[in-house]
């Protein structure tokens, strides 16, 4: 059994706690490791490494903190098989998976590399009377991210890259369930030349985020979960006067229009609903059959679901792995007693499929005839359950659609350039795909959703990334022989 610790100030460290919590193989069910749970003053040392390495980190040429990235960048790519093995070990996506997340991680890191451009400010020479005016971009300080389980190297990078390339020190949270990932990445931005305390890892649950939300040298948080703790943390933080970008959870549909390629459809729905056993911020978990489509689409996804291949993740046929933890798949589950008490017509039930040994597997389900009263189409399920809602017409699937309150993403499957024009236009959700499932922006855009999926004022990486780790500076100047004597009463106005 592995024992995990922190990493502090360019070292591992253990955790004093005393306090631990089990990490566990979902293939077999067995423990894995132990992962210490941080106590408020081992986030305090982590913040105070932190806080010691930003003045020379901030003060160093973005041309210099890109070349570090870059070292690392050319690590990652040396690495990638061994980093997709330790999130299939204990995070159980299929091995295919998680090197797909690993190379969406890169690709943040490749773009940070672009810090010289990426940080220019604009300049405007004699605005008026011998005055020139130009515009900076600086860095916030000490910020941190809390990251989820389901994509343990993705969304970590989706932060600190961005963050360290503007020239903030960074405290990432890992989540507990999978944290290995994070203390690979730590080792590696160390041989990548990354000065020590410029990134730290902090182990912990509630105890270790609030300590990081309270405390006076954090001068921004990101985060990436659950809506109810988003909605905690972007509280939390704000009412102390931090940035705070805080991105929730989702309910993404896919429009299924008449004219819509079905084959292309139900490959894309098999893909996108049970991928990473569902769960995916963006994953497919509402198809919006609209008008007679509905029976066919069903009748091609029935067997599709009942086939899929449902193995440990290492093995190269497996197409879905198990659930993170047992607690999770009980969680998911219960939706599915729940979806069959409400009166949904259960197609394929996931939970009759037998799997050998004791890992935390659950077979794909799917539901017809939901309606939007039903929990299992108004809650995230985060596993791998698809509902089909049945609409008269394509004006009803916006509705539907819109009516919403998570807007993370959404797709429409169609032929007509007429409809996918109107559907990009009118629909009331952040990240939008038209014959593309699942539409994750790459790394020189942005990714973050509307509603109660995003709480602040900016988008995940990309130019949005570089505007929330930083603050906007305007400077005007003049030289004392180009002023005027005497003194000015009046609004400065261009002269």
């Amino acid at each position: 059994m592995k024992k995990l610790t922190h990493f502090i100030a360019g070292q591992a460290c253990e955790g004093r706690s005393g306090r631990y919590a089990e990490g566990f193989n979902p293939a077999t069910g067995e423990v894995s490791s132990s992962i210490p749970l941080a106590s408020p003053a081992e986030v305090d040392a982590a913040v105070a490494a932190a806080r010691a390495a930003f003045p020379a980190w901030s003060e160093m040429p973005a041309l210099k903190r890109a070349r570090i990235l870059f070292n690392f960048k050319t690590l990652l790519d040396k690495h990638q098989d061994e980093l997709a093995a330790l999130i299939t070990a204990e995070h159980g996506k299929v091995f295919s998976d998680a090197k797909g997340e690993v190379v969406r991680g890169i690709e943040v890191v490749e773009f940070a590399c672009a810090a010289p451009q990426l940080l220019k400010g604009q300049y405007t020479d004699q605005i008026g009377g011998g005055i020139d005016n130009w515009s900076m971009r600086q860095p916030l300080g000490v910020v941190a991210g809390i990251t989820p389980f389901n994509f343990p190297m993705m969304v970590p990078c989706w932060m600190f890259p961005v963050a360290l390339a503007c020239g903030n020190t960074f405290i990432l949270k890992p989540s507990e369930r999978d944290p290995s990932v994070s203390l690979r990445l730590a080792e590696l931005l160390t041989e990548a030349g990354l000065p020590d305390g410029v990134f730290n890892v902090v182990q912990g649950d509630k105890q270790a985020v609030d300590a990081l939300i309270a405390h006076p040298d954090v001068e921004a948080l990101s985060f990436v979960g659950s809506t109810p703790i988003a909605e905690y943390i972007y509280a939390e933080g704000t009412r102390r006067g931090k940035r705070v970008q805080a991105l929730g959870g989702a309910k993404n549909h896919m429009v299924v229009m008449p004219d819509a390629n079905l084959d292309q459809v139900t490959d894309a729905l098999i893909g996108a609903a049970y991928g990473s056993a569902g769960e995916r911020c963006m994953a497919i978990s509402v198809a919006v059959a609209v008008g007679e489509v509905a029976d066919t689409l069903i009748e091609r996804l029935t067997p599709r679901v009942r086939a899929l291949v449902i193995k440990n993740g290492m093995e190269a046929d497996a197409e879905m792995g198990p659930l993170v933890t047992a607690q999770h798949r009980a969680k998911v589950v219960g939706y599915i007693e729940d979806g069959v008490a409400a009166g949904a017509k259960l197609v394929v039930d996931g939970r009759e499929q037998a799997f050998a040994g004791k890992g935390f597997f659950l077979g794909g389900t799917l539901f017809d005839q939901v309606t939007p009263q039903m929990n299992i189409y108004r809650e995230e399920i985060f596993g791998p359950v698809l509902c089909v809602v049945r609409v008269p017409d394509f004006a009803a699937a916006v509705e539907l659609i819109n009516a919403h309150e998570f807007a993370n993403g959404v797709a429409c499957f169609t032929s007509d350039g007429g409809i996918a024009r109107a559907f990009a236009r009118q629909i009331k959700v952040g990240m939008v795909g038209i014959n593309v499932p699942i539409p994750v922006p790459m790394a020189w855009h942005s990714f973050g959703g509307w509603k109660r999926s995003l709480f602040g004022d900016h988008h995940a990486y990309g130019e949005e990334g570089v505007r929330f780790y930083t603050r906007y500076k305007s400077v005007m100047q003049r030289w004392p022989d180009s002023i005027d004597k005497g003194a000015e009463f009046t609004m400065p106005v261009a002269k």
